[in-house]
C-alpha cells in the first residue's frame, strides 16, 4: 500500500472526540485518522462511570448547567457550558439511533448519580463499560466511511505550517501491515488534535499509556495558545496496590453508596464537605491525601462497597469486580486500597466552541482542548459528553476549510518533539512531587528547572506548561491547590491562564 502524502483532513487521535469529528466531516473528504497505538487505545475505551446528560423527567438542562458551573469553581465559560448541556440530549439520541446499547430500567434508560450532581443523570452501558460501548458505536460508523483511512502506530512529532497556518503534520510510523517504518509528512486542509489527556506525565495515573500531553505540546511548539494547564484533576479513587496499575474505581461506586474509610477504618468525608462521599473530586482527593498523611508513612485509605450487596455489585460493576479479582481483591467484601491519581486535564489548547485554535488550520477537541467548559474542576461524567458535542462541532467547522496545495512549501518552525523514553520516569517523578494534589512555589520552581533541562520533547513541553501556569496562578481554585496561597483570589475569577511560546503566562478571559 502506497504511503499517504496528503489528505483533506487529518485527525490525530481515535477517541470519542476524534471519531465524532470524523463522522461530522462525512463521506466525501479524504480523512486520515492518525493514532499513536492501536485504534481502540484511548481514554474513551477505558471510561467506566458513564455520560452525563439531562434526559430524566426530574432533570433539566438548566440544572445540569448549574451543577457544571458550581463544580468549575468560578472559572467555567458560561457559553461553553450552555452549549454542552443544551446540545447533549440530541447527541445522546443520535448515539441511540446509531445502536449504542445503554443500560435500561423499567422506566427507560437507567440513570445513576455521581459526585456534585443534583440529579441522577449518568447513563451507563454494560454496567461499567460506557466508554467502550460509545467508542465501538462510533468506530463502526467511521469504518464505513468510504474515504476515511486509519493509520495506527503513527506518533505525531510536529505540526507543519505554510504561510502561518497549519497545513499538515509530521509523524513517525512504527511500521506494521501495509506501513513501512519511518518519518512521514502528510499535507491537509486542516488538522484536528484530539489526542486526549496528559495523565502519564505523573507517576500515578488512571490514563492509558498514550496520554502524554502530545496535543498541547504539538500546538505550543507550533505557536498556538494554551489555556488553564495548571488544572489537572486527580481522581480520588484509583487502586493503590503494589504491583498493580492505578486502575480507576469509578465514582459511580460512591454514587451508589460505597463509602471511604481512613487508615483507622473510619468514615471521614463528612468532616470535609456536607456532601461527604459525593463532594467534588478536588475536595475528596485532598481529603484522602490529608487522612493518609496524618496516619503516617505507608498508610492507605480505602473504598468500602460491601454494604451494596454482592449480586448488585457484580451486575452493576462487572469490569471493576473482575479486575480487582485478578489482584486477589473482592469488591463485594474487601476494603479496596485507594489513593488519588492524575485523571483529567481541564486545560489544553485554547479553542473556540467550534474547535478553532489560535493558529489558522489547527483545530482541537476533547480533553486536549480548552473551551472553558470544565472551569477549574470537571463535573463527573461530563467528559464523554464534551467529546460528542465539541467533536461534532469541530468536524462541521473543519469541513468549511478551503483546499490547499500539497506538500510543497510546508515547513516546521519548531523543533521536532521527540521524547526519550528514559526521561519519562524522571518527568513523572518531578511533576508528582512538584505539581500534585497540593502545590507550593518552592516545589514548582524547582520542578520547572528540572523539566526545563529535559529538552524539547513533547512530554517535557507539556509538563513545563503545567508548572508555568501553576506557578503563575497565586491562589487555590478547583483542582489547583496551593498551600502557600490557600484561598481564592477574587481578581482571578473568570481569568484563564494563557501561554504562548516565548511569552510569559498572562491571565484573561478566553478569546
Amino acid at each position: 500500500m502506497e504511503p499517504i502524502t496528503e489528505a483533506d483532513f487529518v485527525i490525530v487521535g481515535s477517541g470519542i472526540a476524534g471519531l465524532r469529528a470524523a463522522l461530522a466531516l462525512g463521506p466525501e473528504p479524504r480523512t486520515v485518522v492518525l493514532t499513536k497505538e492501536a485504534v481502540s487505545e484511548s481514554a474513551t475505551h477505558y471510561a467506566q462511570g458513564g455520560i452525563a446528560v439531562a434526559l430524566g423527567e426530574d432533570d433539566t438542562v438548566a440544572l445540569h448547567e448549574q451543577d457544571t458551573l458550581a463544580a468549575g469553581d468560578g472559572l467555567c465559560s458560561p457559553q461553553a457550558v450552555r452549549t454542552l448541556v443544551e446540545e447533549g440530549p440530541a447527541a445522546i439520541e443520535e448515539l441511540l439511533a446509531w445502536g449504542a446499547d445503554f443500560d435500561r430500567a423499567e422506566a427507560g434508560l437507567a440513570r445513576t448519580r455521581e459526585a456534585a450532581h443534583s440529579r441522577s443523570r449518568i447513563l451507563h452501558a454494560h454496567g461499567d463499560s460506557t466508554g467502550r460501548e460509545i467508542a465501538a458505536t462510533l468506530a463502526r460508523r467511521a469504518w464505513a466511511l468510504p474515504r476515511l483511512r486509519f493509520l495506527p502506530h503513527g506518533r505525531a512529532t510536529r505540526l507543519l505550517l505554510r504561510d502561518e497556518r497549519v497545513a499538515g503534520i509530521e509523524f513517525e510510523q512504527a511500521g506494521g501491515p501495509g506501513a513501512a517504518p519511518g518519518l512521514r509528512r502528510l499535507g491537509a486542509r486542516a488538522v484536528l488534535l484530539a489526542t486526549g489527556g496528559l495523565g502519564q506525565l505523573y507517576a500515578d495515573t488512571t490514563n492509558p499509556s498514550v496520554a502524554t500531553g502530545d496535543g498541547p505540546a504539538l500546538a505550543y511548539q507550533a505557536g498556538a495558545e494554551l489555556a488553564d494547564m495548571e488544572f489537572v484533576q486527580f481522581h480520588p479513587t484509583a487502586l493503590a496496590l503494589a504491583g498493580a496499575p492505578r486502575f480507576l474505581l469509578s465514582e459511580a461506586l460512591r454514587g451508589e453508596g460505597a463509602v471511604l474509610r481512613n487508615p483507622a477504618g473510619e468514615r471521614f468525608m463528612a468532616r470535609y464537605h456536607a456532601a461527604a462521599e459525593l463532594a467534588p473530586r478536588d475536595v475528596v482527593a485532598r481529603a484522602l491525601e490529608a487522612e493518609r498523611r496524618a496516619a503516617g508513612a505507608g498508610a492507605v485509605c480505602s473504598l468500602d462497597a460491601s454494604g451494596l450487596g454482592a449480586a448488585y455489585l457484580e451486575r452493576r460493576f462487572p469490569r471493576i469486580a473482575a479486575t480487582l479479582a485478578q489482584y486477589g481483591l473482592d469488591l463485594t467484601r474487601d476494603r479496596i486500597p485507594v489513593r488519588p491519581a492524575a485523571h483529567y486535564a481541564m486545560g489544553g489548547i485554547a479553542s473556540s466552541l467550534d474547535g478553532r485554535s489560535s493558529l489558522a488550520g489547527l483545530y482541537a477537541a476533547g480533553e486536549c482542548a480548552c473551551t472553558g467548559v470544565h472551569g477549574a474542576n470537571r463535573l463527573a461524567s461530563n467528559s464523554l459528553l464534551e467529546g460528542l458535542v465539541f467533536g461534532a462541532r469541530a468536524g462541521r467547522a473543519m469541513a468549511g476549510e478551503a483546499a490547499v496545495a500539497g506538500l510543497g512549501g510546508l515547513e516546521a518552525q519548531n523543533g521536532r518533539g521527540e521524547d526519550e523514553a528514559g526521561d519519562l520516569a524522571a518527568l513523572q517523578a518531578t511533576l508528582s512531587a512538584c505539581a500534585g494534589v497540593v502545590r507550593n512555589a518552592d516545589d514548582m520552581r524547582r520542578g520547572l528547572e528540572v523539566v526545563g533541562a529535559m529538552g524539547p520533547g513533547l512530554a517535557a513541553t507539556a509538563g513545563a506548561a503545567i508548572l508555568r501556569a501553576a506557578l503563575a496562578r497565586r491562589e487555590s481554585r478547583g483542582a489547583h491547590w496551593r498551600s502557600d496561597f490557600p484561598d481564592h483570589d477574587p481578581a482571578l475569577a473568570g481569568q484563564h491562564s494563557l501561554q504562548r511560546r516565548g511569552q510569559p503566562v498572562r491571565f484573561a478571559p478566553l478569546p
